[in-house]
């Protein structure tokens, strides 16, 4: 992996946001080895709960692990998952009746004030609340009954990077744990990770990407957050107009922005994902876009662009690893459009929103 490095004197561009991003395999480590306990002990309580329903709060990059959470839940549990709403709760003042549902709040930093508020009063109001953040000693982690901390360490680039696949990993070990399952399938993760980052490829469709006015990212099930995470990467890095459609949605309206000056990056993982994608990439082929694909090579069309990730990944696991080439190709482009994606315009590390 090519790593921007700081000089003694003056830090490059995207310096931090770099190091951060080759953290990754060793974070996933630290989930896997100092995690599961808390992890299996959480679990332990929600079964015994037996929640009815599922309120996951979140915002900006949190609000995709949480999207990815919901996919697990519904799929794997059967349970009704909803992505609330905190200015119900915050600014409306609603006061809906908790009792029987999980109130699960996603934070890499645990201060924004809404998931704060809406998590305390939802407390109030008969949930059980979880509070999953970076940062234990956190308002957030306060307002909940419980906490679970994503071990991500310190993170002080703007860009969430180590900190959005620590909370993916969290949530799927606990959802694992929830239903019954022992977390050995994540066992690779580390390698796998590692493996993904050394890969240069993606530094090139930086370069192709530079002057690029518009982008869509685009994909189905579990990686569908992973198209949503990678277009926030690249508008908060780079400044450009990212959408992210799931890959039914873009075959309605949207389709008909789709031509052969603005890229699409699909994300197409080896399962029932990427099995749904494919009627999308033959729309997209005859309409003659230009697309990368991210995860299956054999979904490439011949002479197609192509970020491979390790074939043998559950699905449902794969998102972990198809978001770090994206965010390469976010801190690259970003970089060789005269940008620092370490002091983004106006952005500030914690969301302050009610």
């Amino acid at each position: 992996m090519t790593v921007i490095s700081p000089s003694p004197t003056l830090a490059l561009p995207g310096t931090r946001m770099a190091s951060e991003i080759s953290e990754q395999p060793l974070v996933l480590a630290r989930v896997l080895e100092e995690g599961l306990e808390a992890f299996r002990g959480m679990a332990a309580i929600i079964r015994k709960a037996k929640p009815r329903f599922v309120l996951l709060a979140a915002r900006g990059t949190s609000d995709h692990a949480a999207l990815y959470a919901k996919y697990l839940i519904e799929i794997s549990l059967g349970l009704p998952v909803g992505l609330a709403s905190p200015s119900t709760l915050t600014a409306y003042g609603a006061t809906p009746a908790l009792d029987g549902v999980l109130w699960l709040a996603v934070s890499q930093s645990g201060g924004s004030p809404d998931l704060v508020e809406s998590t305390a009063a939802a407390r109030r109001c008969g949930a059980l609340t979880v509070a999953l953040t970076n940062s234990p000693g956190s308002n957030l982690a306060q307002a909940a009954e419980h906490h679970l901390d994503i071990l991500a360490g310190s993170e002080t680039a703007v860009a969430a990077t180590k900190s959005y696949t620590a909370q993916l990993l969290a949530l799927w070990l606990l959802i694992d744990a929830w239903r019954g399952g022992t977390g050995t399938q994540a066992a690779g993760l580390q390698a796998w990770a590692a493996s993904v980052l050394d890969d240069d490829a993606v530094l090139d469709l930086a370069g192709r990407y530079r002057f690029a006015e518009r982008i869509i990212t685009t994909g189905r099930g579990y990686s569908y957050p992973t198209a949503r995470e990678g277009a926030l990467k690249l508008m908060e890095t780079s400044y450009l107009p990212a959408q992210a459609f799931s890959g039914a949605d873009l075959l309605h309206g949207p389709f008909a922005m789709i031509d052969a000056q603005h890229p699409v990056i699909a994300v197409v993982p080896e399962g029932i994902g990427g099995d749904a994608m494919r009627p999308v990439l033959e729309r997209l082929s005859g309409r003659g876009a230009h697309v990368c694909i991210v995860g299956d090579p054999a979904a490439a069309a011949p002479g197609g662009l192509v970020i491979p990730l390790p074939g043998g990944v559950p699905e449902e696991l794969s998102p972990i690893l198809q978001i770090l080439p994206l965010q390469r190709l976010a801190l690259a482009l970003s970089v060789a459009r005269g940008n620092d994606p370490d002091a983004p315009r106006g952005l500030l590390k914690v969301t302050e929103t009610w």
